[in-house]
């Protein structure tokens, strides 16, 4: 289960936090993780690779991102380290030689266990909304669903379901399918 651990948490804190944990801070608050089982790290990586190769490196796809898994992303304060994440090129030429991003990513996935649940949902998803994350993608392993988000306004409204072994073609990399049977095998 995700956990508040400290308030006024600093940097210090997220860097020396136990490596079995993925730290992250949200309004000086210290949240730690468990890190993800094998079922959601298979998710991810196939999720990731079907993008990767797409958007990323052009291969199959139209490219014009970097996608990446698990980058620290630092937002006014806040540290987020998302499952994947994705910056358009055009916004970001290069990768920065750093350990984090200050600048907010364009989409983001985050696959739920029912140890983030909560905290991806509450805490995390409106704090993207308001850096100005265009897209979200929140994908439920257990019930093999895909929620599709944009940003409208100050929020990240709801746009699509996808459930079960379709093939899913969604905002913002609708130019290529992704056959959830894969995902979920």
């Amino acid at each position: 289960m995700t956990q508040k651990t400290r308030r006024g948490a600093s940097y210090d804190d997220v860097i020396t936090a136990p490596n079995d944990k993925i730290a992250e801070m949200l309004g000086g608050d210290l949240y730690l993780s468990p890190r993800p089982t094998i079922p959601h790290a298979r998710v991810l990586s196939a999720l990731g690779s079907d993008l990767h190769d797409a958007f990323d490196r052009g291969r199959s796809g139209p490219g014009g991102w970097w996608i990446l898994h698990e980058p620290e992303i630092h937002l006014s304060g806040d540290v987020l380290v998302p499952d994947l994440a994705g910056w358009r090129r055009e916004r970001l030429p290069r990768l920065p030689d750093a350990a984090a991003f200050e600048l907010s990513p364009d989409w983001i996935c985050e696959v739920l266990s029912s140890s983030t649940e909560m905290f991806d949902r509450n805490q995390k998803m409106p704090r993207y909304a308001l850096a100005g994350v265009a897209h979200l993608w929140i994908v439920d392993l257990r019930a093999r669903r895909l929620e599709i988000y944009a940003r409208s306004g100050s929020e990240l409204a709801r746009l699509e379901i996808h459930a079960g072994e379709t093939v899913v073609s969604a905002p913002p990399f609708d130019g290529v399918a992704i056959d959830l049977s894969r995902v979920w095998s």
